[in-house]
């Protein structure tokens, strides 16, 4: 099973533009055929500075930025091996998640 923040090769159609995804799913739902990710968009074609809700990281010497209003699920065999990890910015990316799930208007 992948890893919670292993980064995957993106392997959709638009892999130009989003050349990763990050697992997001925790061990919880392992038995699960589907993982959820987050899409790692290239960081000069999403145009916006690193915030809380879009941070940025490096992965294989490209600057990316997370895009969790993008969060989405694929098959688990379609995922292929893990080229990076991003648990060491758990805490980031815990962040635009929350920031996208909380409850902002109670």
């Amino acid at each position: 099973m992948p890893d919670q923040l292993s980064v995957h090769r993106n392997p959709g159609r638009s892999h130009r533009v989003v050349p990763f995804v990050v697992v997001v799913q925790c061990s919880r739902f392992r038995n699960s055929v589907r993982r959820v990710v987050v899409p790692l968009v290239a960081a000069e074609v999403f145009g916006l500075a690193d915030s809380d809700v879009g941070p940025h990281f490096q992965v294989e010497d490209r600057e990316v930025v997370l895009a969790p209003l993008q969060i989405t699920n694929v098959p688990t065999a379609a995922l292929g091996p893990s080229i990076a990890s991003l648990v060491s910015e758990e805490g980031r990316i815990i962040n635009a998640l929350d920031a996208l799930l909380r409850r902002a208007w109670r």
